[in-house]
């Protein structure tokens, strides 16, 4: 992204309501979710679901282009008596920060090389959460264009080396057409010792 990008988003954060609810797709996964260990929100915005994790035991790492969001998100963790580490990265270019986590969550962000990351950043028996709008979305959603959108069967053959635990694809209490996944990294099967 260049900086004309995080101009956009720092406008788009300056101009958004100042309180939001969690994300109610992650919500609804609560009963699976951990409650301790390390999480990684990635483009996690004005950390609305960081916070919310951060409340239930997790050392959370939030990661987002905006200044204004990661200024927003530091305000919101204050006032909710969490703690969270806030860090700016480009996550075009940026290195994600080293795992392993024991949950990644990235929500209404889609960079396909992200992706190919996502297995490595995970702790065996990790989670991955992830949700998406998909070109379906246009039907009746002008944004995101098409080239944020993913193709309908699409996430799955992104992410061959983690186990799907649920995955959907369809119309959402949001409005939107998304695809909507909770992925585990299997844990690490010891080979037998060669005689």
């Amino acid at each position: 992204m260049s900086q004309e990008d995080r101009q956009r988003w720092n406008d788009k954060y300056q101009q958004a309501p100042a309180t939001r609810e969690p994300s109610g797709f992650l919500r609804s996964l609560e009963s699976q979710l951990p409650r301790k260990g390390r999480a990684l929100d990635v483009a996690g915005g004005a950390g609305h679901d960081a916070c919310w994790l951060a409340r239930r035991g997790l050392d959370v790492t939030l990661v987002d282009i905006s200044d204004v969001a990661l200024a927003q998100a530091e305000t919101l963790a204050r006032d909710a008596g969490v703690s969270l580490t806030r860090l700016r990265l480009d996550l075009e270019t940026d290195a994600l920060p080293p795992g392993p986590f024991d949950l990644v969550v990235c929500l209404n962000y889609l960079w396909r090389p992200l992706l190919a990351a996502v297995p490595k950043l995970l702790a065996p028996g990790g989670l991955f959460v992830f949700a998406q709008p998909t070109r379906r979305n246009l039907q009746r959603h002008p944004h995101p264009s098409a080239r944020f959108l993913l193709e309908e069967g699409e996430l799955p053959t992104l992410l061959p080396e983690l186990q799907s635990l649920s995955f959907t694809e369809d119309w959402t209490d949001t409005g939107r057409h998304e695809a909507r996944l909770l992925a585990q990294k299997l844990q690490q099967v010891p080979q037998p010792a060669k005689p």
